[in-house]
């Protein structure tokens, strides 16, 4: 259980470490509402994933994991036996190689690709979330950061003359 709050510190840290980084797009609106329906879409359904994600993590180290302690890397109730699990049958793999090559090859190279193109400073950082919160956090803390970008950027243009 010990890893389990590990890498929720860890999650938490990189959220702290992507907001202080990227000061102008996580600021205050002068007007307006402060979130939209769109950006509180995104982190209900990012934040419902990590709570999924943990009650899951949670039952499979209570489950799985050898009582008195045990290595979390190797093992029972590791990190390696769940990746190993999730491998187990073939609806499974089909799953897991899916959630795999969006993991740790589509995500990882859009988020910085796209976050350079944007200027979301260190946008490599949203990659820590897959392993410290889960991928839908990722993708879905990301858009709504692009979304409140986007609202930054519209509300200092001026509006076009009639």
């Amino acid at each position: 259980m010990v890893s389990l709050i590990i890498h929720l510190v860890l999650g938490i840290a990189t959220l702290a470490l992507i907001v202080k980084a990227n000061p102008a797009i996580f600021a205050r609106y002068t007007s307006g509402r402060q979130v939209t329906k769109l950006e509180l879409f995104y982190y209900v359904v990012g934040i419902a994933s990590v709570v999924l994600g943990y009650y899951f993590n949670h039952q499979f180290v209570a489950e799985y994991a050898p009582a008195g302690g045990h290595n979390p890397i190797w093992g029972p109730g590791s990190w390696a036996e769940f990746i190993a699990l999730g491998y187990d049958n073939p609806a499974a793999s089909s799953a897991s190689q899916d959630y795999t090559i969006m993991s740790l090859l589509i995500f990882p190279v859009f988020a910085v690709v796209d976050g350079r193109r944007r200027g979301i400073k260190h946008a490599w950082l949203y990659c820590g979330f897959i392993l410290f919160a889960s991928s839908a956090f990722a993708w879905a803390f990301y858009l709504a950061t692009v979304e409140r970008q986007r609202r930054h950027q519209h509300a200092t243009v001026p509006a076009p003359a009639a």
